[in-house]
């Protein structure tokens, strides 16, 4: 059977979900059409921490007005919805015992607030540090607030007692991200978006332009603008148009953990320890790791950047805890498979930052690693905007801020297709960015982990 849209978007993870609401409902496209075999929000969007930041510390502002203008959008919808999916403005705390990281820090939160995040406070000296609520968005601080010594202790007393100072990052927090997404959906669907579940097979591009795309059941549907928005199913999708997106694959996951004894305060923000850190094991234990060259590395200095975050599932006691000490590049294969000790490595890292958890080592306590995959370019921006086949255009590349972008990566792509007016970060994302050489040449200079923590 062959049917008619005026756009069709591949993918309904959050981006491409984004992309429909801001189609049909903002800009009043009809008949937009939504493909995907899966169910809704189900490959990679309901897989992360569901934080948001209005942290980014470079290589210019770029990253930050568009994540701000997100976040905008994000509280817009938060109040038009009562709140349905939780956005909270409990912030990010970036932790350290290291006073030479201390300063590091400041020295970063002065660029981030010439970028636009904020004044950045310091405690005891600008008086006194207003602590988050646990719930709501509104009426908070923007910026950043600096304390140190007892400072820190008093505010966040579950950390570690030699903690020399926190950043606590304001315009941040966490939401439920699959609620957002059903409600754009929602929203979407009332709006006249089709959801059909199937699977795109190939692309009509005759003579150098989009005429029909065509699925798996043997159904087509003809159009001439086509959106490919399917995250970590990117160069596979390219492909049907006989492009190489600029793309790869990080895997990063994460422990599921019950807190049954409390350690750490449900009101807690998203918590990040900056410092590099050795985990305590018996000698048996390091003597068994030590054997094996895949486990040996668990025995040495580890990088910094282990994160906790409460977040309330079915038992409402439940901890997000990550700690990305691996990058390499991967093929995408579902379902991943995760390293066997991920989660006892996670968890003794975390002991570092919180000594209360240590309670749970070696008690069998039990909890669930799963993750997704980070959809990359190399310098961590995504690719929003038109391809060079007339009528197809990419959203992906989202690589691991897909939740708290993907309200801006909606608003831009639809821009981009209804030929609206642009914001003036909208160049930094086009997918041609790379065939400037003196763009290239940035690139190289910025290094890889531009923008991820």
């Amino acid at each position: 059977m062959s049917t008619r849209a005026n756009v069709v978007i591949c993918g309904a993870g959050i981006g491409g979900v984004a992309a429909a609401y801001h189609l049909a409902v903002r800009h009043r496209v009809r008949d937009v059409v939504l493909i995907d075999e899966r169910d809704p929000l189900t490959l990679t969007s309901d897989k992360g921490t569901q934080g948001y930041r209005n942290w980014w510390p470079g290589p210019d502002g770029t990253m930050l007005r568009f994540v701000s203008r997100s976040i905008d959008l994000l509280e817009e919808s938060a109040a038009e919805c009562g709140n349905a999916f939780r956005l909270n403005r409990r912030g990010y705390l970036f932790a350290t015992a290291n006073q030479q990281e201390i300063e590091r820090l400041k020295s970063v939160a002065a660029q981030v607030s010439s970028y636009g995040m904020g004044p950045v406070r310091e405690h005891p000296v600008d008086g006194p540090y207003l602590p988050a609520p646990a719930d709501g968005y509104s009426n908070q601080p923007i910026g950043a607030d600096l304390l140190l010594d007892d400072e820190a202790r008093r505010a966040f007393p579950y950390l570690a007692d030699d903690t020399a100072g926190v950043l606590h990052i304001r315009r941040a927090g966490c939401l439920n991200a699959v609620a957002l997404g059903a409600w754009l959906l929602e929203r979407a669907v009332s709006a006249g978006v089709r959801f059909v579940r199937d699977r795109v097979v190939k692309i009509d591009a005759t003579g150098g332009r989009v005429r029909a795309v065509h699925l798996a059941s043997g159904d087509s549907v003809e159009t001439e603008k086509y959106v490919i928005a399917g995250g970590p199913l990117l160069p596979e999708l390219g492909r049907m148009l006989d492009l190489e997106l600029p793309v790869f694959h990080e895997l990063h996951a994460k422990l599921t953990f019950r807190d049954t004894l409390g350690v750490v305060r449900r009101d807690a923000p998203f918590i990040i320890w900056q410092d590099p850190t050795m985990l305590s094991w018996s000698d048996d234990e390091r003597q068994t790791l030590s054997r094996n060259e895949h486990t040996r590395r668990f025995t040495n200095l580890l990088p910094g950047g282990v994160h906790v975050r409460p977040v309330d599932l079915t038992c409402g006691d439940e901890l997000y805890l990550i700690w990305t000490f691996e990058t390499d590049s991967r093929p995408f294969e579902w379902p991943p498979t995760f390293d066997p000790y991920y989660g006892e490595v996670v968890l003794r890292g975390c002991v570092r930052m919180m000594p209360g958890l240590a309670a749970y080592v070696g008690k069998n306590a039990t909890g669930v690693v799963d993750g997704g995959y980070y959809c990359k370019t190399r310098e961590n921006r995504p690719l929003i905007g038109p391809l060079p086949v007339a009528g197809a255009y990419v959203l992906g590349a989202l690589s691991g801020i897909g939740v708290m972008s993907s309200h801006a990566a909606g608003d831009l792509l639809a821009r981009h297709v209804t030929e609206a007016p642009l914001p003036d970060y909208a160049r930094w994302f086009l997918p041609s960015r790379y065939d400037d050489p003196k763009y290239r040449a940035l690139v190289d200079e910025w290094g890889p982990l531009v923008g991820q923590l």
